[in-house]
Formats: C-alpha cells, sequence, structure tokens
C-alpha cells in the first residue's frame, strides 16, 4: 500500500483558535482564544450552493491538510487570510499514523 502523501505544501500562515467558555453577567459564552501559529495546505473549490428558503446561497468550504496535532479538534477555528473558518465534523488521523491531518472547514460569517 502506498503512503499518504498530501496534495500540497504547507505553506499556507493559519491561527489556531480553541474554544473557552467565559461568565458574563452570569451567563456562560463561548469565545475563542489563540492557541499557536501553523502552517497548512489549504484548498477551496469556488464554494458550496446550497438552497435555503428557495434561496441559492454559496457557502465558503475548503479542505485543509496539516501535520498531526492533538489539540486540532471540531470545535476549533483557524483564522485564514483574516477570515475565521470552522472545522466541520472530526479531523481526520491519516493510517492513525499521527503524522497528517485532514478536514473540511466552512467560513463563519454574520449577518441576518
Amino acid at each position: 500500500m502506498a503512503d499518504y502523501k498530501p496534495s500540497g505544501p504547507f505553506v499556507v500562515p493559519a491561527i489556531l483558535q480553541v474554544p473557552a467558555t467565559k461568565s458574563i453577567k452570569g451567563v456562560l459564552t463561548k469565545t475563542y482564544e489563540k492557541k499557536d501559529d501553523i502552517f497548512i495546505s489549504f484548498r477551496t473549490f469556488g464554494g458550496t450552493e446550497r438552497t435555503s428558503n428557495d434561496a441559492i446561497m454559496v457557502e465558503n468550504t475548503g479542505t485543509v491538510e496539516t501535520w498531526y496535532r492533538p489539540d486540532i479538534k471540531s470545535d476549533c477555528r483557524l483564522i485564514i487570510d483574516d477570515l475565521p473558518y470552522e472545522i466541520l465534523g472530526t479531523p481526520e488521523n491519516i493510517s492513525m499514523r499521527n503524522q497528517y491531518l485532514v478536514f473540511k472547514v466552512r467560513a463563519v460569517k454574520g449577518g441576518a
């Protein structure tokens, strides 16, 4: 069986953010704190179309490959080019060798 090779070099800088909860006026609020600067391979495919309330929407999605890190989990965020991305699903530890991670991300956008 051939060994897994990443599709590109890990040259895109990103900021890894981990979730933290803070009590603000007695209400638990989820915030994200910077954990580390990492380098990734990032590919987008022009977004993903979906229909919501009979309106076609395009979501910015992408695929990330990086070195294995046990602190990258499904509730973390990446800041790529000043745009926050949330991790979709659980990052895949390729061949359970603790060498590479592959996961999908979606841009986090505000609005109505």
